[in-house]
């Protein structure tokens, strides 16, 4: 499946009921998740992501474009971010299974419907544009909506698509397609617009112009691919740096606070905190919370949960209102509760289920979980150890095991629920029509496929738990003596993940038709099997011997 995310800006950050029929032409459209919707009151501007697959993404920016002309009267309106129409941009951003020349695509086939069915002024920008000369959206919408009614006369500022006449009510829009930008704030204990300009003009890649020796020669600044600008918010009473990210890969969320901070404190101001605006992916945050974590010499080997709280923390995202990670990170918010249904349970609920007369969660989830505990023991080894008094020299050591504990536990916890699924996608398989021969065909083939997904499942436990191990081994021989026995117990319950996945293996292979391919597999399992039972006899020879009882 192709996966677009867009994010349409629109000039109305007050008006609740006039957003609120804006982001209802987006949920009339069927395929389209409306992920998210911003108001900023200060910058009198709403920002509002959706995704789903390009034609509905499509459709349903045209309608809310549409609707915003209707309802925002862009001769009216006064804020502090620099704008030109009543949507005033709206950028397609690739996600899954697309690129970006066809996102652009897209984008020039919804700027020129907006062009030629509303006669909105349309220009493209970024990777949508084929002139480079005004493909940066900053040049695009220089002097803003005051000053187009005389720029869009211009021979080289005609839109790409619509009327050459600047519409007074609507202004123009411009659509496009870039890669993941993400919208940043930077707080500063100050009022004075000009002060943060200058911290601005220190970070951002553009820089300044300055004067040697009677030329104007430009300063670059020391971020790149960031863009930026200070202001003042009267809501909050504080001047802001704005910031956008064009390219977190290059410069993180994590670097540009830093970066503000240092520049900031030479002059004479301190960063208070910052403000997200709209989503972020999920690795900026867990990339800000280790990185902050590094900075205090601590274990980064801890749960996506306490990282993200980490990264909130340590940048202040939760200064002017609560930041919350499930409305605010797209990986969260594009995940299926369906496709976690069991580890998201409490514990007596899992138990609960496990017991009662469904046969899902069975042997392999509960495998796959024994899986997870295991390798959980280890890693807690590995982070108590890293603040053992006297071990301060070793943190990094203890750190990277605990990361690599986590990372085992993360995919044997996935798996704990795609057992339960594969055993499901068998029932479902079983259930299909067989009156006729091309019904009974379709059927064995979905059978098989199924079966197949079956086997693989619970190998890939058996896989990542015995991989596990290595971190049980390291805890017990050069970890915290005092938690030697946690590291044990993990011991015996990857055993029995690897075990206990086996069998699932060899059970769901009897039905599979492809008998070379079962007996490698088996092979393969059982060679897995005999390492992990020696590896746990060993690991327990090793805890008794350090008891000592």
């Amino acid at each position: 499946m192709q996966l677009i995310e867009c994010v349409p800006n629109f000039s109305e950050g007050n008006d609740l009921n006039i957003i609120k029929q804006i982001t209802d032409e987006i949920e009339k459209i069927e395929g389209v998740r409306l992920l998210n919707v911003d108001p900023g009151k200060a910058t009198n501007r709403t920002v509002v992501t959706l995704v789903g697959e390009p034609a509905p993404v499509i459709e349903a920016a045209y309608q809310a474009i549409k609707k915003a002309g209707e309802l925002i009267d862009m001769s009216k309106h006064k804020g502090e971010h620099p704008r030109m129409g009543a949507t005033d941009v709206c950028p397609l951003i690739p996600i899954a299974n697309i690129t970006m020349e066809e996102t652009a695509a897209f984008a020039q086939q919804l700027a020129k419907r907006v062009g030629e069915e509303l006669q909105i002024p349309a220009y493209l920008y970024e990777a949508a544009q084929p002139k480079k000369e005004r493909s940066n959206l900053s040049v695009i919408r220089a002097g803003e909506y005051e000053g187009f009614f005389k720029k869009i006369q211009l021979p080289g500022w005609q839109p790409d698509f619509g009327p050459v006449e600047f519409d007074a009510k609507r202004g123009g829009t411009v659509i496009g397609a870039r890669d993941f930008l993400v919208a940043y704030n930077i707080n500063l204990n100050t009022t004075s617009t000009r002060r943060a300009n200058a911290i601005a003009f220190d970070v951002r890649e553009a820089g300044r112009n300055i004067e040697v020796e009677g030329k104007k020669i430009n300063q670059p600044g020391t971020l790149k691919s960031v863009k930026a600008i200070g202001w003042f918010i009267e809501e909050y009473g504080v001047a802001q740096i704005s910031m956008n990210l064009t390219n977190i890969n290059i410069t993180p969320v994590h670097i540009a606070f830093d970066e503000v901070c240092n520049k900031a404190n030479a002059r004479g101001i301190r960063v208070t905190g910052s403000e997200l605006v709209g989503l972020i992916p999920l690795k900026a945050m867990l990339d800000a919370g280790k990185y902050f974590l590094q900075k205090q010499n601590r274990s980064i080997g801890i749960s996506e949960k306490e990282l993200i709280k980490i990264a909130i923390k340590s940048m202040g995202l939760d200064e002017l209102g609560p930041f919350k990670p499930e409305e605010r990170i797209i990986e969260y918010l594009l995940a299926s509760n369906a496709d976690s249904k069991l580890i998201n349970m409490q514990l007596n609920d899992f138990a609960d289920e496990t017991a009662s007369e469904s046969p899902a969660p069975g042997g392999g989830s509960i495998a796959a979980y024994a899986g997870a505990l295991g390798v959980s023991l280890a890693t807690m080894v590995a982070n108590l150890s890293s603040h053992k008094k006297g071990w301060d020299d070793r943190w990094q050591e203890f750190s990277d095991w605990a990361a690599k504990g986590q990372q085992y536990k993360n995919e044997l916890l996935k798996l704990v629920d795609a057992d339960t699924a594969a055993f499901n996608k068998i029932m479902e398989a079983f259930a299909l029509p067989k009156s006729t021969t091309e019904e009974k065909n379709i059927r064995t083939a979905a059978i098989q496929a199924a079966t197949k997904y079956a086997i693989e499942i619970p190998f890939k436990v058996m896989q990542t738990a015995a991989a596990g191990m290595e971190v049980v081994k390291a805890m017990v021989s050069i970890g915290n003596p005092n938690s030697v026995t946690d590291a044990g117990v993990g011991a015996l319950c990857i055993r029995t993940a690897v075990m206990g996945a086996f069998m699932n293996v060899r059970i769901n292979a009897g039905g599979y038709n492809d008998k070379d391919y079962v007996n490698e597999i088996i092979a393969k399992g059982k060679v897995i099997e005999d390492d992990i039972i020696a590896q746990e006899a060993e690991v327990l020879k090793m805890v008794n011997a350090k008891i000592g009882l």
